[in-house]
């Protein structure tokens, strides 16, 4: 029935120690941007166990009758071209039929409809599509049962992401999300000076290090030497919310978006008190104007941090990027263009808005094996204007 004196003293004493252990071993290195290796250790181990998972798919996929390579799409194609094709029609026809028949026009109108089932544009709207399951999510219709060594496998592994993982990495993203909060509320009471600019931009990136930890953060930073400046305007491709997380891990940034309400309405709040964010109301979002003028007034102050800027305007699942929107390039500042690639094996970054509300998604997050990115910074770009030919060009600043 109920648990006496000794029970209660044990289970406090055990979390006591699980809490030690997270905050020295987890927050407090995080913190320090420094890695015990722990991370490294883990993506390896995961490696292996994909890589045995997938020839273990290959091979049970040859031992079924019938096995046959997986269809990367809704329609299976045949790997020739249109004229190859057309050309065993032909064949297949008997000689008095002649060059031409009535049945081509069918052909045509099959091909035609597989574009349109298959458009390029739409498909980036969609998870990636992967190659071998990675036990966990199931993006590919062909992943079905193959062993029953493989399901037990996957069994330990809801275990481990469920029972293991999502309390570690909720209970830190809580920790961050906190010091975020308090750190800021603190910091904003200080006046305007250089040391509050230093004591908010550490608060800020010790917040996000903590946050990437809690979700098994993984990534590898490339061309340092191009990170974004102050006075300047950052610009990347969009996949998921996280992308501020995993680019405020190296260096802070003064986001852009629209007033929220609830628990994102009291960090947007707090995060204002000590940072020069730039947030809009719904109304103030629609007047192109309004924008333009408020991250121009930004960026003319060197001083400032660099804007964080989405020009896609939508999530994309990361396979492609979409054409920017001209309004961030409006500004006349320094673009410091940046690449985002998420390896799709560990879990997919994919933020489906229509189909995943923003706490479902953020379950998905903290339930997949982990997050494994690489960043690309770009040479800065400056916006040139030639007034003999009235044209706008990018060139790389020296």
């Amino acid at each position: 029935g109920i648990p006496d004196k000794w029970d209660l003293i044990a289970a406090a004493a055990v979390f006591q120690l699980w809490l030690l252990i997270v905050v020295f071993f987890i927050v407090l290195p995080a913190m320090f941007g420094v890695s015990l290796g722990v991370s490294g250790v883990y993506i390896q181990v995961l490696v292996r166990i994909l890589q045995w998972a997938t020839v273990r798919i290959q091979r049970g996929r040859q031992e079924q009758p019938g096995g046959a390579a997986p269809s990367a799409g809704i329609i299976e194609h045949t790997g020739g071209s249109m004229e190859e094709e057309m050309e065993q029609l032909r064949l297949s026809r008997r000689p008095e039929a002649g060059d031409f028949s009535l049945s081509d026009a069918i052909y045509f109108c099959q091909k035609g409809l597989e574009s349109i089932v298959e458009d390029q544009v739409t498909q980036r709207f969609s998870s990636e599509e992967l190659a071998s399951w990675n036990l966990l999510t199931r993006t590919n219709q062909n992943f079905q049962y193959i062993s029953l060594r493989l399901t037990i496998f996957w069994v330990l592994g809801v275990f481990v992401r469920y029972g293991v993982l999502l309390p570690l990495r909720v209970a830190l993203a809580v920790i961050g999300l906190s010091w975020l909060v308090l750190g800021t509320t603190v910091v904003g009471f200080l006046p305007e000076s250089s040391v509050k600019n230093w004591l908010s931009e550490l608060v800020h990136l010790t917040c996000y290090r903590i946050c990437a930890r809690g979700l098994s953060a993984t990534i590898h930073y490339h061309n340092k030497s191009n990170r974004p400046q102050k006075g300047g305007i950052c610009v990347a491709n969009h996949t998921t919310p996280i992308d501020v997380v995993i680019l405020a891990n190296d260096g802070c940034y003064a986001m852009v978006g629209q007033i929220h309400r609830g628990l994102m309405g009291v960090i947007q709040r707090s995060m204002v008190r000590s940072c020069p964010h730039i947030w809009f109301e719904r109304s103030e979002m629609k007047d192109r104007h309004a924008v333009t003028s408020r991250l121009r007034a930004h960026v003319s102050a060197r001083t400032k941090l660099p804007i964080l800027i989405f020009p896609e305007g939508t999530c994309v699942n990361n396979t492609s990027v979409l054409m920017f929107k001209k309004g961030s390039f409006e500004v006349r500042g320094t673009i410091h263009p940046v690449a985002i690639k998420y390896d799709p094996r560990f879990g997919d970054a994919f933020w489906n808005s229509t189909k995943y509300s923003m706490v479902s998604y953020l379950l998905r997050m903290m339930t997949s094996w982990a997050i494994v990115v690489n960043v690309w910074y770009l040479p800065p770009m400056t916006i040139q204007v030639r007034t003999c030919t009235h044209l706008h060009l990018f060139t790389s600043t020296p």
